[in-house]
């Protein structure tokens, strides 16, 4: 079983960054897609990132105007996204997760796409 926790939340100044680290326990992480998706209360999950299983596709929601960036670390079973020039519109709870990627190439960003999900973690943004 596929086990996600992401940890790199907090508060932080609109202007500022943020580094959001997602680890994968289980195994098989290299065989997996991952994203990011952000959720606030009474809104439906918000698709932010996604990543191939080897790292090299990525895609961003239109909103993150490259203001983040996705990585991976499969060396170490990790899942990054970087949050720069962070806004108040950004607070969020971020989840990250994941999903088997067969050929390098899963592009899907919806959250029924996607298996495997972290507990989230909070991000705000203050003005």
């Amino acid at each position: 079983q596929v086990r996600l926790v992401e940890s790199g939340g907090g508060l932080e100044q609109a202007g500022g960054s943020l580094r959001l680290s997602c680890a994968a326990s289980g195994g098989a992480f290299f065989t997996l897609a991952g994203a990011w998706f952000r959720q606030v209360p009474g809104k439906e999950r918000e698709f932010v990132a996604h990543i191939s299983r080897s790292g090299k596709r990525t895609g961003y929601a239109d909103f993150v105007s490259g203001r983040s960036t996705i990585s991976r670390d499969n060396a170490q079973n990790m899942l990054y996204l970087q949050m720069d020039d962070l806004k108040p519109e950004d607070t969020a709870v971020y989840f990250c997760a994941a999903n088997t990627d067969v050929a390098d190439n899963y592009l899907f960003r919806y959250a029924d796409n996607y298996n495997y999900w972290g507990q989230g973690t909070q991000v705000t943004v203050s003005a």
